[in-house]
């Protein structure tokens, strides 16, 4: 697979009591992106579904969850979204180590300047931001965004930008349409009305996914259907088909088909349906 991508809408902690349960709700949402090596977090608008916490909440506790511990105080000032980011569980996304306990560490490092000559001034979890070489092979990063920087000795620093994916996941907002246009792969949007997911289903999708993974969600009690006005029959009748109004999707699943609840928390959902969709062939 070479990227996946989850979306959940800004209503999704529709149903918390208070600040402190929707930060936990958000915590394991962010958790469940990191246990399955997600590269993308994405959060579409759910005007109509949202309650007391909506986007801005949403987006600012996954984006802190999402940055590294060690780059946390410098990127984030006390926010009153943040209030309960303690319990939030650590992500614990793995910096790539080579074999030598004493050989160098790539780690996710953020760009706090782009400067002049072809470098950029990182940081990186250093004592201090430090400038680096844009090698030839990398586009030049923007302000802000994450690369992975290669740490071979930390007394004198000795480290260097290397063209690759940096370890955790992005966090940013899209509608849903955009965010399905812009994605590669196989589109799966997950409901209890979609065609039941089963073993044999299973094997034909999994090579469907190597070019990609996009997997969206809804919130309790306010399922995808209902944000999108389709009827339940129109998906159960498509059996997986897209529907209309259809904003991108090639697949409506049903990822839990053995259900015994009336509702599945999205967190729960996510941790479900990706165990499936990420098993290996």
């Amino acid at each position: 697979m070479t990227g996946l991508a989850i979306l959940v809408p800004s209503s999704i902690v529709r149903e918390a009591e208070d600040k402190r349960e929707a930060t936990r709700k958000l915590g394991y949402v962010a958790r469940a992106a990191a246990v399955f090596g997600a590269d993308r977090l994405r959060v579409f608008p759910d005007r109509e579904g949202e309650t007391r916490w909506g986007e801005e909440f949403v987006t600012t506790v996954l984006s802190y969850a999402a940055t590294p511990p060690y780059l946390r105080q410098e990127l984030w000032e006390q926010r009153s979204e943040l209030q309960y980011a303690g319990i939030i569980p650590p992500l614990r996304a793995s910096s790539r180590t080579s074999a030598d306990p004493d050989g160098p560490v790539e780690q996710t490092g953020i760009v706090t300047e782009v400067g002049s000559e072809g470098r950029v001034r990182v940081n990186c979890g250093l004592q201090h931001p430090i400038s680096l070489l844009v090698p030839p092979s990398m586009a030049t990063p923007k302000e802000g965004e994450r690369v992975t920087v290669r740490i071979s000795s930390r007394e004198p620093v000795r480290a260097r930008l290397v063209d690759e994916a940096p370890p955790g996941f992005d966090v940013d907002r899209a509608d849903l349409s955009e965010a399905l246009a812009a994605a590669s792969g196989l589109r799966i949007a997950t409901s209890r009305h979609g065609a039941e997911l089963s073993v044999p289903w299973l094997a034909e999708l999994l090579p469907q996914t190597r070019a990609g993974l996009t997997v969206a969600f809804g919130s309790p009690g306010r399922g995808l259907p209902d944000m999108l006005g389709v009827s339940p029959e129109a998906i159960a009748d498509a059996n997986g088909d897209p529907v209309e109004p259809d904003p991108g999707f090639d697949l409506w699943l049903n990822t839990i088909p053995r259900q015994a609840n009336e509702v599945v928390r999205t967190e729960e959902a996510i941790f479900a349906s990706l165990a499936c969709l990420t098993l290996t062939e």
